[in-house]
């Protein structure tokens, strides 16, 4: 080896040569550095193939056309938009005013001479093999030129004639139905044939029917007028081919007539950021291109990248050292043989970067060829079918380099100790005795003071999640450099063990080179999870304490609030059939117009209904004052505090949430209290007696009655209320009972019995069904249950009452599995050293009699000794990260509410709960089930017989 190239040469040759000798080592190592580069390259095919050229965006949204012509809804005023057509917004501020609203006719801003194809989109419930099912109703001739690559036609045909239609496989395979069935939709008897099956390459899980246009949308509007039903909205582009294309001045030329267009041309050369009006609009910065966006995606890359570079590191370190202590014998000899420490150097690093380039090159074809393999699979999980597969080579490159980059500094420390250790000691097998380094414990220290600070600095002081992250990294770094030191502590605590672990505990404090890097790596994972699991418990207890039930616990509520309540009857049958229900409360709504009319008003002869708030009772605050904007506005911040805490009229109700009628009315019988758990006597008389019961005060005028008032014109109303007028509308008013205190209604403002609506001039429609049961409806009453109602094809909006459910559980699990995973593989190979280490003291214990379970016990208790460490360390080090982020939230949450209450909108006693716990579950599995399932599965592992050879002197 008399030049650098030969010695490397020479090096790469016998570190390949004993990775093939100890193939379960080097499999070990590879698979630790492999699966990685397999996953991040597998992930990397996976987007840039995903991610569509600008080419196959066009193709996939106005397939051959030059562009898709759109209407703003803006009522045709000048708009702005972005370079693909997905953003816009009127080219005029209006602030708190009335912007504008309305539709345009495209069709007379296309030029003349082109070809136009239109493309119309609405909804229908139409029959299936199971029932009814809400589907997407797409008109596009879709056999024309111009739709090329819009659809990807599967099997059969277009549809060529108004009776035939093809629908999406995603449609045919959750309807049960095939080509050659027929369809039709709820209200509308015409059949429809099926001829085709097709997809949507960019949504390959949306349910679609396609047919010619005019064939289906419009007469099935008229089919729903005629039931009484308001007609199906839809909307409509226009797909328009011009010979020439469209550049960008004319799109925004068009943008000025309140069009919005998609070209393809400005698609494939997108113009500069400084000509794009919108970007320029305060508030519409393109962020995702910004430095800033850039920086920030960077610096999460590098963080991320560079903690699981130093956990694989920790983890394959001593698998390198063990290489390196049983060559050691080898080493020796090249050193006896003149070769010089940096030759030894070059060998243990020869074997990382041997594995380092076995494990780039395996995890990078495997991920080649594992995406290609699962492609389908890959384009049905993510919903859309792959551009070209896209394989970027700098990017693949950079990703093995990784590996062969991980490889090296995992053995940096194994090759500088063993190039550290005399030719003698080495061919001897004298371990010999090395003091610990003085300074690495002390850098540690300081990592750790002055993360410490950072994270505590930047969760009180300057609330920047980014600070606390960084700060809680440098802390976990400065307690893996102590690590070695922390080791030498926990040596202390041998005194007070038996034999067995007390040997354990003093080999690896003794041998603080093989014990540290596992401990630090064990400490790692369980860090991370401990400071995940601790986040999360904080938020649960958060959330416990926020959450508000709907029910009373196990009490069930099933709305339906469209086409009239049509489908009301089937659902409460269904309740009550496949339920526990002890009592059943129907409820109904009032409404105004045809039957038909949905629950918040509009569409034509649909009205909608007021509960009257008596002026007397109105909270100032909220009071529309003509020509203003925001009534609360005439008040200083200390005015809307003080109303806030001391008006009753201005205070919100805690009743909580689940009724969204009008006024929080229903109309019902007693049955709805016993259900909600409501317990007034009074409350029953007066329904009985045609009264209305309200739990509002502020709903009951002076005269103890409760005014509706019934709007039929809804376009003067609106405008009445941009005014700050009442809407013009009859009131009816009702003799009302006011329950005393303050129950827990779950919404529920006001309830009346039918009668008592008839008698008032009211008309009401079905609306749903409260119902409390004998015992919690368990898992498969409740799947059979959203199945039933499934197939009435309405959406019903169902509700069982369970209380607060955590939802963390199996994530938390999934952690814990997880670290427990690293704690066991991190420990076993600081075992694997450990015995590599303690063969002569084995041996030894063998000559003198010892039994053979002493071989085993001792096994069990190094690598229960090294998960045991970890586990304490890493969980007292995670819980730092947690915390500041914790605080970090609490400080904002404050800082809101301190807003909130200088502004008037809070009064002082509502402070933000954000709490801090630990999760003493998890730790505890940490602390106790992870060391003892590693110590126990390492002396199941482990020979109890070891040959008896002649101990060398040392």
């Amino acid at each position: 080896m008399k030049t650098w190239f030969h010695s490397w040469r020479a090096a790469i040759r016998i570190a390949r040569r004993d990775a093939w000798r100890s193939k379960g080592r080097s499999a070990l190592v590879l698979a630790m550095i492999a699966l990685p580069i397999l996953g991040v390259s597998a992930l990397d095919l996976t987007i840039r193939s995903s991610e569509l050229s600008p080419a196959e965006r066009a193709d996939r949204t106005i397939g051959a056309a030059d562009a898709q012509f759109k209407d703003s809804g803006y009522g045709g005023v000048p708009i702005f938009q972005d370079p693909i057509g997905e953003l816009n917004t009127p080219a005029k501020d209006y602030g708190d005013g009335v912007w504008p609203t309305g539709s345009v006719d495209v069709t007379k801003s296309i030029p003349a001479g082109s070809t136009v194809l239109t493309d119309s989109n609405g909804s229908a419930k139409v029959t299936t093999a199971h029932g009814l099912l809400m589907t997407e109703i797409r008109e596009l001739k879709a056999g024309d030129p111009i739709a090329r690559g819009i659809m990807t036609l599967l099997d059969g045909r277009f549809p060529e004639k108004n009776d035939e239609v093809m629908a999406t496989s995603h449609f045919l395979e959750t309807s049960g139905l095939a080509i050659g069935s027929n369809l039709s939709a709820r209200n509308f008897d015409r059949p429809y044939r099926i001829v085709g099956s097709y997809e949507l390459p960019d949504s390959l899980k949306t349910a679609q029917v396609n047919a010619l246009p005019g064939a289906f949308l419009a007469p099935y509007a008229k089919a729903a007028e005629k039931a009484g039903l308001p007609a199906p909205g839809s909307s409509t582009t226009y797909l328009v081919r011009k010979p020439g294309g469209f550049t960008w001045n004319m799109v925004k030329e068009l943008n000025t007539k309140g069009v919005v267009v998609a070209s393809r041309a400005v698609l494939l050369d997108p113009p500069a950021e400084s000509e794009i009006p919108l970007f320029q609009k305060e508030g519409w910065g393109n962020f995702n291109d910004s430095p800033a966006a850039n920086a920030a995606e960077l610096a999460a890359l590098g963080t991320v990248v560079g903690l699981a570079m130093l956990e694989i590191c920790l983890l394959a370190g001593p698998a390198f050292a063990v290489g390196a202590r049983r060559s050691r014998r080898q080493l020796g000899l090249v050193g006896a043989n003149g070769g010089a420490r940096s030759h030894i150097r070059a060998i243990v690093l020869s074997g990382g970067l041997v594995i380092g380039v076995a494990a780039a090159v395996t995890g990078t074809v495997l991920a080649l060829v594992l995406t290609l393999a699962l492609q389908p699979v890959l384009e049905e999980a993510m919903g859309q079918r792959f551009g070209a597969f896209d394989v970027r080579p700098l990017e693949i490159l950079g990703i093995a380099l990784l590996a062969v980059l991980t490889g090296l500094l995992a053995s940096i420390v194994p090759a500088v100790t063993a190039s550290r250790q005399t030719v003698l000691a080495s061919l001897t097998g004298r371990r010999g005795v090395r003091r610990s380094s003085r300074v690495l414990p002390l850098i540690g220290l300081g990592a750790v003071l002055v993360g410490g600070a950072i994270a505590l600095f930047g969760s009180v002081v300057s609330e920047q999640f980014i600070m606390v992250a960084g700060g809680s990294a440098i802390a976990e770094l400065g307690v893996v450099a102590m690590t070695p030191a922390l080791v030498g502590l926990f040596g202390r605590a041998g005194r007070w063990l038996p034999l067995s672990p007390r040997l354990a505990l003093r080999d690896a404090v003794r041998n603080r080179g093989r014990t540290a890097p596992a401990v630090a790596a064990v400490l790692a994972a369980v860090a991370g999870t401990v400071a995940v699991a601790t986040y999360m418990a904080s938020s649960e207890a958060q959330y416990k304490a926020e959450y508000q039930a709907m029910l009373p616990y196990g009490a069930v509520s099933a709305f339906v609030t469209e086409e009239g309540g049509r489908d009301v009857p089937a659902v409460r049958e269904t309740v009550q059939r496949l339920l526990p229900v002890d009592v059943r409360a129907d409820v109904e709504r009032v409404s105004l117009g045809k039957p038909g009319c949905p629950l918040w008003g509009g569409g034509e002869g649909c009205g909608r209904y007021e509960v009257v708030i008596p002026p007397a009772n109105e909270c100032p605050m909220y009071v529309a004052v003509p020509g203003s904007a925001d009534p609360s506005e005439r008040f200083t911040p200390e005015q809307r505090r003080k109303m806030m805490a001391e008006d009753w009229r201005c205070q919100q109700s805690s009743n909580g949430h689940g009724v969204y009628t009008d006024g929080g009315l229903l109309v019902g019988d007693a049955k709805v209290l016993k259900v909600l758990g409501i317990e007034d006597a009074g409350a029953v008389k007066a329904l009985a007696e045609g009264k209305i019961v309200s739990f509002n005060r502020s709903q009951v005028d002076k005269n103890g009655t409760i005014g509706i008032r019934q709007v039929t014109d809804i376009a003067a109303a609106d405008k009445a209320a941009e005014t700050g007028r009442p809407a013009p509308g009859k009131v009816s008013s009702i003799p009302a009972y006011r329950v005393p205190g303050s129950p827990k209604t779950y919404g529920l403002q006001a309830l009346m019995t039918p009668a008592t609506a008839k008698a008032a001039g009211l008309s009401t429609v079905a609306l749903g069904v409260y119902a409390s049961t004998d015992h919690l409806p368990d898992s498969e009453q409740r799947q059979k249950l959203d199945s039933e109602l499934t197939k009435l094809g309405s959406t019903v909006e169902v509700h069982v009452e369970e209380g607060f459910v955590n939802d963390n559980s199996i994530i938390l699990l999934a952690l814990s599995v997880f670290a427990g995973l690293v704690t066991i593989g991190a420990a076993g190979i600081a075992t694997g050293l450990a015995q590599a280490d303690a063969e002569a003291d084995l041996k030894t214990l063998a000559a003198v009699g010892a039994p053979p379970r002493v071989r085993r016990t001792l096994s069990g208790f190094q690598c229960g000794v090294v998960a045991a460490m970890g586990v304490i360390l890493g969980s007292a080090a995670g819980l730092l990260p947690a915390m500041g982020l914790r605080l970090t939230e609490e400080r904002e949450r404050i800082r809101f509410h301190e807003e909130a209450v200088a502004q008037g909108w809070s009064t002082a006693s509502d402070l933000p709960y954000v709490p801090i716990v630990v999760p003493w579950e998890t730790l505890a599995g940490l602390l106790v089930a992870v060391p003892l399932g590693a110590a126990l599965l390492a002396a199941l592992v482990t020979r109890s017989r070891g040959a008896v050879a002649r101990r060398a002197a040392t």
